[in-house]
């Protein structure tokens, strides 16, 4: 493995784009993609998305890890984006620009002409895009209120968002965060809480200029300044305890003006505070397992395993969809797991000596220690179970939830870091007992765990896609919300010429930031702290 030099945050501004829209200007997002080799690009991360503007600067940064000793291969493109989903083939492409990462690095700012394709440049527009260094963890969170701002809508009042900017070396100003909260027809706004990574929003240097620019959210993308103001981060940190820190917020025009204009309002910090903010290598650098669970869906929907169409038969090469996701998925994470001893069940079968139907059965048939050795172990394990069950139904997913559940909730009780739970679920998407499961996730929510599900098979999986609540935060049925989202779902179907790694990288996105937001969501630090490198 080659030793990752440091991690690098990219801001992207764009000027000039491409007008797709009929009757009103883009809506752009960059995506930030890495060569993967044979011709393909593998996405690193991507901005929000802002809605009708030709002239974007990105408020969220695109962080990439850099290898000095690789040469790292980036691609920006720039989309318009016209509906929800993620996938960006139904969005138009406003042009993009290939580079590598040491160029951006080694420009204080790199800045190029789109493309639509090479040699093709996509109108006037162009990127520009400069490198920061991550070499501070610690985050900023800040609650801000304001009052008596100026009205601007002609009907209603103002909608007010706020911009922070921070002085760059060179004394021009870069947006570091952009409040997504607009506030319809308020005065006299309070901002949710929100937070910034300290190198984010002042390089670390609490006396950095920082510009507060408040202003009236436009559906067309023409904001109408509020006010402005300039601070520190020393002088921010004031607030808290009940003492609040106020700032007048002056439109300069009018200033210069009104001979007895005063202010366009008041802006007050109500809490100001510092902490620092853990990764997943933290976590797992610091004594952190992770806890690898299977269960297989075992139903009659899948087939007759004798069968060369049914999704459990096993070609003659040795493989088949449950195989593969499998492996995949498994030989990542056991290289987090110390002991190598992975519990696999089964569900939805006929299980000898009784044949009864089984929801939670161990795939090596012994209830009492269901751990296999390895991935091999669990993959062993399948192979010799096949014959000797008799596929049936249901397909219930919460007893194998709830299973795993109980593990999480035991570790809970250390109140420390120590353990992390995954449960891969393979399934061919015919799901019975959707709101017990969505009661099992919703309890699951609040304990150590992640759930990925790999759909396989050619079924209708909207289900499945309602469970990972991409679309909105998953409730039970009684309306009680999942404390964070826990669920990845991935169809196989979308990876079947892909390599290996594909499905793996897909599917493991999301943990990390779930063990991430659940230790922080409970306040806990890594096991054994990191060491603070001496810059």
């Amino acid at each position: 493995m080659a030793a990752c030099v440091s991690r690098v945050e990219l801001s992207v501004t764009c000027r000039s784009l491409l007008d797709r829209d009929l009757g009103s200007r883009s809506d752009p997002l960059c995506v930030l993609l890495q060569d993967a080799g044979g011709g393909r690009w593998a996405e690193l991360d991507r901005t929000e998305k802002i809605k009708n503007c030709q002239d974007p600067e990105f408020c969220k940064k695109l962080v990439v890890d850099y290898y000095f000793e690789k040469v790292q291969k980036l691609k920006f493109s720039v989309y318009d984006i016209d509906n929800k989903s993620f996938d960006l083939n139904d969005d138009d492409y406003l042009g993009g620009v290939e580079c590598t990462l040491g160029q951006v690095v080694s420009s204080s700012v790199f800045t190029r002409p789109l493309e639509l394709k090479q040699g093709k440049p996509a109108g006037k527009g162009t990127i520009t895009i400069s490198a920061e260094e991550i070499k501070d963890t610690r985050v900023v969170y800040l609650e801000i209120e304001a009052q008596n701002l100026d009205k601007k809508d002609f009907l209603g009042k103002s909608d007010p968002f706020l911009e922070f900017y921070k002085q760059s070396d060179a004394g021009t100003w870069q947006l570091v965060y952009r409040s997504e909260v607009v506030i319809k027809n308020n005065l006299n706004p309070c901002w949710r809480k929100f937070s910034v990574p300290l190198q984010t929003f002042c390089g670390g240097d609490f006396n950095k200029p920082i510009k507060v620019q408040c202003a009236d959210h436009d559906s067309d993308g023409s904001h109408d300044l509020i006010g402005t103001l300039e601070t520190t981060l020393a002088q921010m940190q004031t607030a808290g305890a009940g003492s609040l820190v106020e700032y007048e917020c002056i439109h300069p025009e009018k200033k210069q003006k009104k001979k007895n204009y005063k202010n366009s309002g008041i802006i007050r910090i109500k809490s100001c505070k510092i902490e620092t903010e853990y990764s997943f290598l933290d976590y797992v650098m610091g004594g952190c397992q992770i806890n690898f669970t299977v269960g297989v869906d075992f139903t009659a929907s899948n087939g007759d395993p004798k069968s060369p169409d049914s999704l459990h038969y096993i070609s003659p090469d040795g493989i088949n969809e449950y195989l593969v996701a499998i492996w995949s998925v498994g030989s990542v994470v056991q290289d987090y797991d110390t002991d190598k001893l992975f519990p696999a069940f089964g569900f939805g079968a006929q299980v000898p000596p009784s044949w009864q139907v089984s929801h939670e059965f161990a795939l090596n048939f012994n209830p009492s220690n269901p751990y296999c050795q390895g991935i091999q172990g669990i993959v062993d394990a399948y192979r010799q179970i096949l014959p000797q069950i008799r596929l049936y139904g249901p397909t219930n997913f919460s007893p194998i939830i709830n299973h795993v559940a109980r593990f999480a909730a035991q570790s809970l009780q250390q109140g420390t870091a120590a353990q992390y739970f995954i449960l891969l679920i393979i399934t061919d998407g015919e799901i019975t007992d959707l709101d017990q499961t969505r009661q099992a996730i919703v309890n699951a929510s609040k304990l150590p765990m992640s759930i990925i599900i790999v759909g396989v098979g050619e079924a209708d999986f909207k289900a499945m896609e309602f469970l990972d609540g991409d679309n909105g935060i998953l409730k039970s049925v009684t309306g009680e919300p999942a404390a964070r989202d826990i669920v990845q779902f991935v169809p196989f179907r979308q990876f079947k010429s892909a390599p290996q790694e594909a499905l793996s990288q897909m599917v493991l996105a999301e943990v990390p930031k779930q063990l991430v937001s659940y230790y922080k969501w409970q306040g806990w630090p890594p096991l054994k702290l990191p060491e603070i490198k001496a810059m």
